[in-house]
């Protein structure tokens, strides 16, 4: 009541297709970073023979080319809902994020490969110092991405956005193991290299658990119990409102939406109730981030709760059965 705000329609719609706006440029000026950094290592890789940085540089195409599909996700949910898919399309950016980790799981076991390869059929590694460089462009360039992408999918709510940013995260600590390899070659370890492949196999699947979870979450429509709470408060907080006797809150790609049921004094008339039930729906897209859209039932202090609807209904149903027509 204190706090201003806009009462335009248009203010619920345009910060979400604002979030898919930022979404897609996040994607698309990564994608230029990982791919200008991965074209150098490649470059590297063909003259050193490095086994560490051919798995680093495998590992940062392979998060460079998850921008297609999240880029198509969020494309393909800003088409407006239809008979069919009457929540429209969000959800591409949850099938987007199980595409991300099969590429992540695809890398790890590329990476894999060819370090056993390599322990088997041992090769020397030249330029080194080019590959150490190469190790610290690798590093710096997937921090950079990494924190653009986790700072931009946290704030517009997209899980597949965040295990992105995830996995170039892990990229940069990998391409630090390569600093490492270049440097047991330098001191006459040729076991060196291929070691530190197995080691960026075994980091590719750190970041794989953590972003198979994040989009395990979001299947699953897990949200955080704050933003339950949050959005109980401000349901109570409403006034006429006596108690919330249901909520349910779920993503729908990087939006929210809410079903809730209020109690209010059964005494109330038709077109009070139904004031008091747009009131709440009004308040909870102010009051909770990144929810778009609310469906408030409301329910009388005489019958509060699910549990009732159905002797409600049977009873109604009686009572139509003995009236005569």
């Amino acid at each position: 009541m204190v706090t201003p705000h806009s009462h335009d329609t248009a203010d619920k719609v345009d910060p979400a297709m604002e979030a898919s706006r930022e979404g897609m440029r996040a994607l698309w000026i990564s994608l230029a970073g990982l791919g200008v950094t991965a074209a150098l290592q490649a470059l590297i890789v063909v003259f050193s023979g490095s086994v560490a940085l051919l798995g680093d540089t495998l590992h940062n195409v392979a998060d460079a080319l998850t921008a297609i599909p999240l880029g198509f996700a969020f494309w393909f949910g800003r088409r407006a809902a239809t008979r069919a898919y009457t929540y429209g399309f969000g959800r591409a950016e949850d099938l987007a994020g199980i595409v991300i980790v099969l590429v992540i799981a695809a890398s790890s076991v590329a990476a894999a490969w060819f370090a056993v390869e390599r322990l088997l059929n041992p090769r020397e590694m030249t330029h080194l110092p080019w590959v150490f460089a190469a190790g610290v462009i690798g590093f710096l360039g997937n921090e950079i991405v990494a924190r653009y992408r986790i700072t931009v999918g946290r704030r517009i709510g997209s899980a597949a956005l965040v295990a992105d940013g995830l996995h170039a995260r892990t990229d940069g600590f990998t391409s630090l193991a390569v600093v490492l390899a270049a440097g047991g070659a330098w001191l006459g370890w040729g076991w060196a290299d291929p070691v530190v492949g197995l080691a960026i196999t075994v980091a590719i699947a750190f970041v794989l658990k953590d972003a198979a979870r994040e989009v395990y979450h979001r299947l699953m429509d897990r949200v955080e119990p704050s933003l339950v709470d949050q959005a109980e408060q401000t349901l109570r907080g409403v006034p006429g409102v006596h108690g919330v006797s249901g909520l349910r809150l779920r993503w729908i790609g990087h939006r929210l939406h809410a079903e809730a049921a209020i109690v209010v004094d059964a005494r109330l008339s038709l077109l009070d109730a139904h004031e008091i039930a747009a009131d709440a729906e009004h308040q909870l897209t102010h009051g909770v981030p990144r929810l778009t859209s609310a469906t408030v039932h409301v329910d009388p202090d005489s019958h509060p709760g699910e549990s009732h609807h159905t002797d409600l209904s049977h009873d109604r149903r009686d009572r139509l059965a003995d009236t005569p027509h």
